[in-house]
């Protein structure tokens, strides 16, 4: 049996590609556009590497020729939030692309391997107090353009399981966390922050944006675990909601990660780390997931946050060693 991981350089991707390896019998390939194998040096070895752009239909058909997955974990896709403003089209483009070259590629190709669309938390969009924990069925109201390619994936997902048949499993993860997260996202960019301001490299100065938020936060490797349930267990044409099930304060979280520091710290408010629009609560209601899969994240925030200043430590020591 085959695995294929796109994207599978990237944070989740990495992290999804270790647990198969550890966890499975399953032959593990993987794509990405560059050769760039930071995330994966570590088990490269033992993973079937293919680089390649999935915005090119040739690419996408070859890739699958090759590998001939038994299972496709389609995790490629630009995330970031901010960049979607910014460039509302080439987000929309890249995520919706790549997943339409290989629900399409299947098709010509007349392979049915398992596929698991992994959406996002943001397709819920503006969310009222009267609607948390969120469910499945809770409207889509998307307030970014990265909510709206996401939802464009979810339901390209579920036409081609209506349209042709194709096995396809559809996930919606609330925020998860972990080593190797770019600082792009707000609990990685703590962490380096303080890891670089431990290592003497920043003045002893936090920027931060809107601490008032509350997130459903899960660690990476209880959510990777879940997309293989999810792809083993799941019910064809059916959405899964996977998060944590509680709500944390992003000043919450702040102040765990600042109680580990080893220096102090002073905390300042950065206007330019504020978004357009902010959901005050996000929390996720993983019930139907649980009933088909018995899954549920179990890895603690502490732990997790221990695990990510740890990471930028290390790295922090790596990329400034000899500069001092």
């Amino acid at each position: 049996m085959r695995a294929l991981i796109t994207g599978v350089t990237g944070f989740a991707g990495s992290h999804l590609a270790e647990y198969l390896l550890a966890h499975t019998d399953l032959e593990v390939w993987g794509t990405d556009i560059s050769s760039n194998e930071g995330n994966i040096a570590h088990i490269r070895e033992d993973l079937n590497l293919v680089v390649g752009d999935m915005a090119q239909p040739d690419v996408v058909s070859d890739i699958l020729t090759q590998a001939r997955p038994d299972q496709v974990y389609h995790l490629a896709a630009q995330a970031f939030v901010p960049v979607s403003w910014r460039d509302p089209w080439q987000t929309i483009a890249n995520n919706v692309r790549a997943q339409l070259n290989i629900l399409q590629a299947m098709i010509s190709l007349d392979t049915r391997p398992r596929v698991l669309v992994v959406g996002s938390a943001d397709e819920y969009g503006m969310i009222g107090p009267d609607e948390l924990p969120i469910i499945e069925s809770t409207p889509l109201r998307p307030y970014s353009p990265y909510a709206v390619s996401k939802i464009a994936q979810d339901m390209l997902g579920y036409q081609y399981y209506a349209s042709h048949g194709m096995p396809i499993i559809r996930v919606r993860p609330f925020n998860h966390i972990g080593a190797r997260q770019s600082p792009s996202f707000v609990i990685s960019d703590f962490a380096k922050q303080m890891a670089e301001i431990e290592a003497g490299f920043r003045e002893p100065q936090i920027r931060v944006g809107n601490l008032e938020a509350r997130r459903d936060f899960t660690d990476v490797r209880d959510m990777v675990r879940g997309y293989h349930l999810a792809l083993e267990r799941g019910e064809p044409g059916e959405v899964y909601n996977l998060g944590g099930e509680r709500a944390h304060s992003i000043r919450e979280v702040l102040d765990l990660l600042l109680e580990m520091s080893k220096v102090d710290i002073k905390v300042t408010l950065d206007s330019a780390r504020l978004r357009p629009t902010d959901v005050p609560v996000v929390v996720s209601d993983c019930t139907k997931f649980r009933q088909r899969t018995g899954w549920r994240a179990t890895i603690s925030l502490r732990e997790s946050l221990v695990d990510v200043l740890n990471y930028w430590r290390e790295r922090t020591q790596e990329d400034h060693s000899g500069k001092r």
